[in-house]
């Protein structure tokens, strides 16, 4: 048997949008097989054994065949190489923790070249599964040494890319439960800031923290020096405390308050640099810089005596709580406190460094030594059987107590969420017991939180997870608000006139009140005014109109070559009007070669159509019209010539359904629907109107017609509308104008970095 050259990657690119493929953006590979298209898997020797035994999971994919082991089956039946990649690549975004089901490899006009695609939300992790699949595959096919340590590398090389691109389980959760109720989602950096729903409906947020967490809440949350005397004064019990600049005014201030007290920093962060129950001017001093090493402000404070609770407040609410305890370990007489850490606290399952695990690994650090200088310990002792030593006294927060929390305890932490000026906070609590009032066991509050970590909350270790992503989205997008996160959204494919058939479906669109950006052929607009002259009928600049904050609904063309090249700037549109099927001229690299072949690519535009949406389609091109059954919602056609053949039997159909229609007939538009026609009010004949708009066709007209009866604007409005529109292309605005990216609110720098 040969050995075979690698298989060439011809092109790769990522699919940011609804595409040919699929609604979600994919990774689109175009491969040369070279050699090993005369080669399907049954006639590489010893392949198929080969692989199954490095990838054992490929026995859970159905494949074509529609059951388990589908692909095995093929595999042994002989399938070819892109196909197998296709697979190898899945399984291995599957072991590296992002499953995946969707892929496909079509073959192209050219001999041994074909298009295979796989579904993934990150291009940089997609393009991290392609290399190692790549490597995989052509070591299998070449019988090279490879074992399962090197899978294991693949996915540790894929899960590494993972990590560094997905969101933080905080907005991970929030985002998770916008999609379950279809709110769309643009992730606007690289970190955790993410704009939830489009244009002026749209809610940012930055890890828990949302648009509606002001900069003074945010300070004050961070400042307990602040905070404490504007809790206490609104009746919220604290513990008396302030500000140290040194080890030496700690100590006088812990002799002020009373022993024992707390030594913490005075912008608290998952409970680092904490130092509880002092109890000597050594332990004091001795707190003082672990507490400096966090923040350059450090507190003396009241020690309060408890478990330390959690509770996450989102928009007026207590929507969960967490308990605290103390993390000890067992002496058994011959370890050593280093060995017990890691065999009996490390070891636990739901420790680890990374995001996703709920407990932090304990290492043995210059807070670790103090807490066990104060149990006339170090690192290397060796605690006797049964000794019992604690590790940590706070910052262990593990076990779910939501329903055990008293209602004067939930009352204490709103009412201190409200002081803070805060909309979704983590209030810290310390009581014995948070089923009981604080004022009958000496219970406080000891801080506020605007920068919640919900992963406590998420997976605690102890107790049932609670679906705080979601109260956080209900909290931004009520449940009774209807479409949310949506704006008016028109789709316009094809190549017939679209520019100004998308400036007058906007016109028509702004007359009816809404803000409204454009993106096509003539520019970028907003509201009427164009702010860019470039061709603007690209991804880019449809998406850039959604990321506008005062943009309430956008038309955007989105010719051929976007679909295929970038996929729709827009998960979804309530009205998708596709007017020819023309352009195939201009697609040869994409291996289309002819008309009838953009029903595929066109087809798009359809597919994202809303259920509540409708679809124009020209009635003039019996391919453009069979596009109708795709739509999830209803359907317009629209016809310059209803009498003849091929618009005269779609029609005939669309209105025997009671389908609606609009047609040029007698010089007149007419309005149709089932039986039923009238004529468009406002317009008069249509001769006339041609002759002072020479800049737009009549099919154009109709489609813009179409577009505004599916979207409800008033039939006069439309009718005076059209009348008055002007075809010809405004000029830009002047220098200064509103760039299409503009915001109304939001900071005018980035956010600081969180990890989460």
């Amino acid at each position: 048997m040969p050995r075979f050259d690698d298989i060439r990657l011809l092109r790769i690119r990522y699919l940011r949008g609804p595409n040919i493929w699929t609604y979600r953006p994919v990774l689109e590979v175009w491969l040369d097989l070279g050699a090993l298209e005369d080669y399907p898997s049954n006639t590489i020797e010893g392949f198929a054994q080969r692989l199954t035994a490095l990838l054992p999971g490929l026995i859970e994919h159905y494949c074509g065949v529609g059951e388990r082991g589908g692909f095995i089956q093929r595999l042994e039946e002989g399938t070819w190489s892109g196909h197998i990649l296709e697979h190898v690549i899945i399984e291995l975004l599957n072991l590296a923790g992002m499953p995946t089901g969707f892929g496909q490899t079509r073959s192209t006009s050219r001999r041994g070249v074909y298009r295979m695609v796989f579904r993934v939300h990150d291009e940089q992790v997609a393009r991290a599964g392609l290399q190692q699949g790549h490597k995989l595959v052509m070591g299998a096919i070449n019988a090279d040494p490879l074992s399962a340590a090197d899978v294991d590398q693949a996915v540790q090389t894929i899960k590494a890319q993972l990590d560094a691109c997905y969101l933080g389980p905080s907005a991970a959760s929030i985002v998770n439960a916008a999609t379950e109720r279809r709110i769309p989602h643009i992730r606007l950096n690289s970190n955790n800031l993410v704009q939830l729903g489009y244009g002026a409906r749209q809610q940012r947020i930055w890890s828990a923290q949302t648009d509606d967490t002001s900069a003074t809440g945010e300070y004050l949350a961070n400042n307990k020096d602040l905070t404490k005397p504007l809790l206490k004064s609104c009746g919220v019990p604290v513990p008396e405390g302030w500000v140290v600049e040194s080890p030496e005014e700690a100590w006088e201030a812990a002799q002020e308050i009373g022993l024992p007290v707390a030594v913490k920093p005075a912008d608290v962060n998952d409970g680092r640099g904490i130092s509880l129950d002092l109890r000597t001017r050594e332990e004091v001093m001795a707190a003082f810089p672990l507490a400096q090493l966090e923040d350059s402000d450090v507190m003396v404070e009241h020690f309060v005596p408890g478990a330390e609770h959690r509770l996450l407040v989102v928009g007026g609410k207590v929507v969960a709580a967490v308990r605290g305890e103390p993390l000890t370990l067992t002496g058994d007489g011959r370890s050593s406190v280093r060995a017990l850490i890691d065999s009996q606290v490390n070891s636990d399952p739901r420790r680890g460094a990374a995001e996703e695990f709920p407990l932090d690994v304990i290492d043995i650090d210059a807070r670790l030594q103090l807490e066990l200088q104060r149990q006339q310990l170090n690192a290397e002792s060796v605690p006797a059987a049964g000794c019992v030593v604690t590790l940590q006294r706070n910052g262990n927060l593990s076990a779910d107590c939501t329903d055990q929390v008293h209602p004067e305890v939930a009352h204490a932490a709103l009412l201190a969420v409200r002081v803070a000026g805060l909309n979704v906070a983590g209030v810290d609590i310390v009581a014995r017991d948070i089923s009981q009032p604080l004022q009958t066991q000496g219970g406080a509050v000891i801080a506020v939180n605007a920068r919640p970590n919900l992963l406590v909350h998420l997976k605690p270790a102890v107790g049932a997870p609670r679906p705080v992503g979601r109260a956080i989205c209900d909290y931004l997008f009520p449940e009774d608000e209807q479409a949310p996160g949506r704006i008016l959204i028109v789709g316009i494919a094809g190549s017939h006139d679209n520019a100004a058939l998308a400036r007058l479906v906007a016109w028509l669109i702004s007359l009816s009140g809404r803000f409204t950006g454009l993106a096509c052929r003539d520019g970028l607009f907003l509201d009427r005014r164009r702010v860019q002259s470039a061709d603007s009928a690209n991804w880019d600049a449809g998406r850039s109109l959604l990321v506008n904050c005062n943009v309430q609904a956008v038309v955007i063309e989105n010719d051929a070559q976007t679909i295929t090249r970038d996929g729709l700037p827009y998960d979804r549109c309530e009205i998708g009007i596709v007017t020819d099927l023309d352009g195939f001229e201009q697609l040869a690299e994409e291996d289309i070669h002819e008309s009838d072949q953009m029903v595929r690519v066109l087809r798009t535009q359809v597919d994202v159509v809303l259920p509540e949406g409708s679809a124009v389609l020209n009635a003039a091109d019996a391919r453009v019209a069979g596009l109708a059954p795709l739509c999830d919602g209803a359907v317009v056609l629209y016809s310059a010539d209803p009498q003849a053949d091929v618009p005269a039997q779609a029609l005939a159909a669309h209105r025997q359904a009671g389908g609606k229609a609009v047609l040029a007939r007698a010089d007149r538009i007419v309005l149709s629907e089932g039986a039923n026609e009238s004529p468009l009010p406002g317009l008069g004949l249509l001769s006339a109107w041609r002759a002072g708009h020479a800049g737009i066709s009549l099919e154009s007209l109709l489609a813009a017609v179409a577009a505004g009866w599916a979207l409800g604007i008033p039939l006069n409005l439309i009718g005076a509308g059209v009348q008055a529109f002007d075809a010809e292309v405004p000029a830009p605005s002047p220098a200064g104008a509103t760039p299409p990216s503009s915001s109304s609110r939001g900071p005018a720098a980035p956010p600081p970095a969180q990890t989460d």
